[in-house]
């Protein structure tokens, strides 16, 4: 029997949204899906009210909210544990600003199902489009000196050796074949570092072509001398980033050719982001506490200090 949507439950995992996008996040998720809920990671209230009070809802979508910010991690897993009470089959994670196009989660089953004929499948991923710079992200294999880029023919798909989180389409077969995700890296690299365990587990990450969904690289995008243009992150996030890929080195279960590249990439990282991205001190500051938190094997949410 093929996969259709009412196998899927969508969880949208949810922290400080922005109000005026998240009614069409939504609304689009829960048009293609079983079931959609919607994981709130404890959001701040404003002027004595949840954000979850001032949006239009969808009829049907849920909103749970966290008693406390758990991160990406253990709300995946939440995730998973949600789509199993409602008997699904998959779960599909979501990002509070990954808007999904029409027929994107029909696509990802319809690839799932073809994969699956050759061998156990961990995740389907959607190609994402940068909504402000209109960039199309190829999908990765890792390789030295560089990772190598692959774009998925049209009507198509490709192995890839990583996806992003938001967008997968998760058998639940594949979460109790690699294991959950890690709760302690808390908010970044959890997905790069359960595609790592799903590659080892014998699994298929699968990018499709034709699937897209507009998503928001960081925090900014700032164009360079020369016309590139680079995707900026807050002070908080590059210490996380930076902290959880240099724990990630350090793992026995990390490919080596991946550390390879990145250990490179990430100093260039940190050369780009002190020279054109404000503010530089701070930007500086953070990656290198982050760089020596992550060889400590630091876990958990960022310190207080990496706030500032």
């Amino acid at each position: 029997m093929p996969s259709t949507r009412s196998d899927v439950v969508a969880v949208a995992v949810t922290y400080g949204p922005d109000e005026a996008a998240l009614p069409d996040v939504l609304e689009r998720a829960a048009a293609q899906v079983g079931r959609l809920v919607v994981l709130d990671n404890d959001s701040p209230e404003t002027d004595g009210s949840h954000w979850s009070d001032r949006i239009r809802i969808p009829e049907g979508v849920e909103v749970v909210r966290l008693a406390s910010n758990v991160g990406l991690g253990a709300a995946y897993n939440r995730a998973a544990r949600i789509a199993r009470d409602f008997g699904a089959r998959f779960v599909l994670l979501l990002d509070q600003d990954s808007r999904l196009d029409e027929g994107c989660v029909d696509l990802l089953l319809r690839h799932h199902d073809l994969r699956a004929e050759r061998g156990p499948v961990g995740a389907v991923g959607p190609t994402f489009v940068d909504e402000r710079s209109g960039e199309r992200a190829p999908f990765v294999r890792f390789g030295f000196p560089l990772n190598r880029k692959v774009d998925a023919p049209a009507g198509g798909d490709v192995d890839a050796d990583f996806l992003i989180s938001s967008g997968s389409l998760i058998p639940l077969a594949a979460i109790d074949a690699a294991g959950g995700f890690d709760e302690g890296l808390f908010i970044d690299s959890v997905d790069m570092e359960w595609c790592f365990r799903a590659k080892a587990a014998g699994l298929q990450l699968v990018g499709v072509a034709d699937a897209r969904m507009l998503h928001a690289i960081g925090d900014e995008l700032v164009r360079l001398p020369g016309g590139a243009t680079m995707f900026v992150h807050s002070p908080l996030r590059l210490y996380m980033m930076t902290r959880n890929r240099v724990a990630l080195w350090r793992r026995p279960g990390t490919p080596g050719v991946w550390t390879a590249q990145d250990v490179p990439r990430m100093a260039f990282k940190l050369a780009r982001m002190t020279a054109f991205a404000a503010p530089r001190g701070r930007n500086a500051r953070a990656m290198l506490r982050g760089a020596l938190d992550g060889w400590r094997g630091r876990q958990g949410p960022p310190p207080s200090a990496a706030r500032r």
